[in-house]
């Protein structure tokens, strides 16, 4: 099954979020829009003007609803509907990521500057998203290749690692033995710097909600959902590779790479299918697609490695 992607989508064709709310209209913004939701002054209803990315699919978005009501985020809890109910008292204002290890230019990046001065325009990038189940989420944001590129990276880098926000008397499952806090990814630099690795900073034409990882969180739609991490307060680039959360806890369950691969069983149940959520009790299962459907653009990144034993 080949995944269709076009470079011409419009506003028109990712479905209007006032479909789902009824309560907002859609308002014209510049680019900065964004950056003063974040960094104070307009409200979070002011909606971000941006341009589609020639990366998304052309598969029609999952409701605002289901993306902001369903989702993994143990900080708030181990229930899907948990990050929506607690993650309101997350303070995000104000933000910013700490840049450091191989880079030319490290220290504190303030989020209003990180978004000032993105290479690119931020854009509407329509990526299907998968763990046991899947979305295709309209996400605002640019490629973390223009952030790393400002951080000046260095011939020896050959990881980036990424680091959660650590803050249990506003992220109660921190306050629990869940997991190793604070929770840590890492990728490989050619995955860090590929286009389709992205920042994302809102969705929907609006700034990104807490349960989805405010204010800036990671997304790499080929990979399972558990590397695009959220709520990221540090940036680490390094020689070697990094720590992450869930090879931490279960190796013999979750290794680094964690690509999607159908052919790869999860040794507690079968990643050949995929549940598509918001498509009815009835609507079955479909078949999971080698690097969730984006073999095109990112398959030759592992020419010549075993994805059975570098899972």
């Amino acid at each position: 099954m080949k995944r269709s992607f076009r470079s011409d989508l419009k506003w028109s064709d990712v479905t209007p979020q006032s479909v789902y709310l009824d309560r907002r209209s859609l308002m014209s913004a510049a680019g900065g829009a964004l950056v003063a939701a974040l960094i104070g002054g307009r409200p979070a209803a002011a909606k971000i003007a941006a341009k589609p990315s020639a990366l998304s699919t052309s598969e029609p978005p999952t409701k605002f609803e289901d993306i902001t009501t369903y989702n993994n985020f143990y900080e708030f809890g181990t229930g899907k509907s948990d990050p929506s109910q607690y993650a309101g008292n997350l303070t995000i204002d104000p933000w910013s990521v700490q840049i450091d290890g191989l880079v030319d230019r490290p220290g504190s990046y303030g989020l209003g500057d990180i978004l000032a001065k993105v290479t690119l325009e931020e854009r509407i990038y329509r990526l299907r998203c998968v763990e046991a189940w899947s979305m295709v989420i309209p996400w605002i944001g640019f490629p973390l290749a223009d952030l790393l590129t400002r951080a000046g990276v260095q011939p020896g880098a050959k990881y980036v690692a990424f680091q959660t926000l650590l803050r249990p008397e506003e992220m109660p499952g921190q306050q629990m033995a869940l997991l190793d806090w604070p929770y840590v990814e890492g990728l490989r630099i050619d995955e860090a710097m590929h286009p389709l690795t992205i920042l994302a900073t809102g969705l929907y034409g609006d700034v990104l909600p807490r349960q989805n990882g405010a204010p800036i969180r990671l997304v790499v739609p080929w990979k399972y959902g558990f590397k695009s991490i959220k709520s990221i307060v540090k940036i680490s680039l390094t020689d070697g590779e990094p720590p992450t959360t869930w090879k931490q806890m279960q190796s013999n369950e979750y290794g680094f790479y964690a690509n999607v691969n159908p052919n790869v069983d999860h040794p507690r149940w079968s990643q050949a299918s995929e549940r598509v959520v918001g498509a009815g009790l009835f609507a079955g299962r479909k078949p999971t697609l080698m690097f969730n459907g984006y073999g095109e653009q990112v398959a030759s990144l592992y020419a010549g490695q075993d994805l059975a034993k570098d899972y």
